[in-house]
């Protein structure tokens, strides 16, 4: 964790996380500032111009960067059936995904088929709709939450080739439902439904995590049990020029573990490895799974928050769903006590609230 853009994520996270004003809930409130306002993506994408409107897109250190394109370096395949019998090889399986790539796909999750291609459906719905009725939704002045893009901080800051619908369902008393699309008309109910789906699967993976790192698996969980969930909808235009622009900059998640979505059959996900970049291949019907900061902070590093970051496509649009999934908002975070029985804490223990407040402090003073 060290690059501006990181910076720029935690800053999400607190936003994310903040108690909202108006919501009969505590008014603290942390102010890091919101996301000054960029052209939307789409919109100028959808006219095949073919020009690229501003500089602030181009990213010429794609030139330069090495891509690794061996398949034995695609991230393991995870089935959850088996996690859930114990099943002893598919354990290490697991073990060995989250030490050494930080990143897997899950098949079998038990999450209903019906309720994930239904999200797919009214996100795709969604982001065909005219710009005009999308923001209706925009996001508000100092908040993360809503349709716009990614949290833009400065006027000379290189910008993402997409845009986003970012909402909060869970806990529900943190539900901002005015930001919550009735176009589609489903929208509301499938993604109250899909946030319960995704939930209940991450909780199951982070049973079997904990199994592998010798801690109670109950307890740990617990930890996430009553915790925040972000869902980001991406939607990713074609671009004429796709080797000079990127989709989402690089980037580890600040939450502690992520599932992704692949909407439609557009690949766009890489993660790096040893100073290289590696283009995932989608399992069907799988969801991606990756570890988030929080949980390389709690295996005292054992289990590994990876760099990743998406990149477009010149002929299709790529769009996708994430759902981060952290801690309560005052769990202590650090490493777990079971895990420092033989080891030294390469971490210290906090709040998460002081975690991520820290690390803004920290990286504003920089």
């Amino acid at each position: 964790m060290g690059t501006h853009y990181e910076m720029q994520m935690i800053r999400h996270m607190l936003v994310y996380y903040n108690l909202q004003e108006g919501r009969g809930e505590m008014s603290t409130r942390m102010e890091f500032g919101g996301t000054l306002p960029v052209p939307n993506v789409q919109a100028f994408a959808s006219k095949n111009s073919g020009d690229i409107p501003s500089l602030r897109y181009l990213r010429p250190e794609l030139h330069s960067e090495e891509f690794l394109l061996d398949e034995s370096l695609q991230i393991p395949t995870i089935d959850m059936r088996k996690l859930m019998l114990d099943d002893d090889d598919e354990m290490e399986k697991l073990h060995f995904a989250c030490k050494d790539r930080g990143f897997f796909q899950l098949i079998d999750h038990g999450a209903e088929d019906e309720v994930i291609e239904k999200m797919k459906v009214d996100v795709q719905e969604f982001f065909k709709l005219p710009l005009e009725k999308k923001n209706v939704y925009a996001q508000p002045q100092n908040s993360i939450e809503g349709y716009g893009q990614a949290f833009v901080v400065s006027d000379d800051q290189k910008l993402d080739w997409g845009d986003m619908l970012f909402l909060v369902p869970l806990p529900p008393s943190q539900r901002s439902m005015r930001l919550w699309p009735e176009n589609p008309t489903s929208f509301r109910k499938t993604l109250d439904k899909y946030s319960s789906e995704l939930h209940r699967v991450s909780l199951n993976l982070l049973k079997s995590m904990a199994k592998n790192l010798g801690v109670n698996p109950d307890k740990f969980a617990s930890m996430f049990e009553d915790g925040r969930q972000g869902i980001r909808m991406n939607y990713y235009p074609p671009c004429e020029h796709a080797d000079k622009v990127i989709g989402l900059t690089p980037h580890s998640d600040a939450s502690g573990l992520t599932l992704l979505d692949q909407v439609n059959e557009v690949q766009g996900l890489q993660i790096k490895k040893n100073g290289k970049w590696i283009p995932i291949k989608p399992v069907p019907d799988a969801l991606l799974v990756n570890i988030g900061d929080t949980i390389e902070i709690m295996s005292n590093g054992e289990y590994k928050s990876m760099e990743h970051r998406a990149v477009v496509s010149s002929e299709k649009e790529c769009l996708s769903i994430a759902a981060f999934h952290g801690p309560n908002y005052m769990t202590m975070i650090g490493p777990l006590p079971d895990l420092l029985k033989e080891n030294s804490a390469k971490y210290k223990t906090t709040s998460y609230e002081d975690f991520l407040r820290t690390f803004v402090t920290r990286k504003l003073d920089e």
